[in-house]
């Protein structure tokens, strides 16, 4: 095992009390949890998404944190929130990645594996994650 490890899964939704087929306007919730595999531990400072429609349009999301916080989490435990997206398809993906500073300083990236949006099966593409 790495001493610096955190694994991220997500979880889609469609939401369509929220959603506009007819005006080309579907949103998705997104439930991720987050967590500390690793032997220290470490902070969660920044997240970099990419979201891709069904046409191939791709949509770049940085910033601080996710959902206002910058958990800080010691080997074992999780952190899980919800967030969202809107596309112009009724299908696509989210993939990306969180970047973390472990509590020795050591900075490290952690993938998050893509996933499908798909307004059809409810949101999650039949669960499937993309490799």
């Amino acid at each position: 095992m790495s001493k610096y490890q955190f694994t991220a899964e997500a979880q889609p939704h469609y939401l369509p009390d929220q959603s506009s087929p007819e005006q080309a306007v579907y949103s998705f919730a997104y439930q991720v949890t987050v967590h500390n595999r690793g032997d220290v531990p470490a902070q969660l400072i920044s997240r970099h998404w990419i979201i891709t429609d069904g046409h191939g349009h791709t949509e770049e999301v940085k910033g601080l944190g996710v959902v206002g916080q910058q958990p800080l989490l010691r080997p074992g435990e999780s952190f899980q929130y919800t967030s969202g997206c809107r596309l112009h398809t009724p299908t696509g993906s989210m993939r990306g990645s969180y970047f973390c500073v472990a509590e020795d300083g050591t900075r490290f990236e952690v993938e998050i594996p893509a996933f499908i949006l798909d307004a059809d099966t409810g949101g999650n593409g039949g669960a499937r994650v993309l490799h």
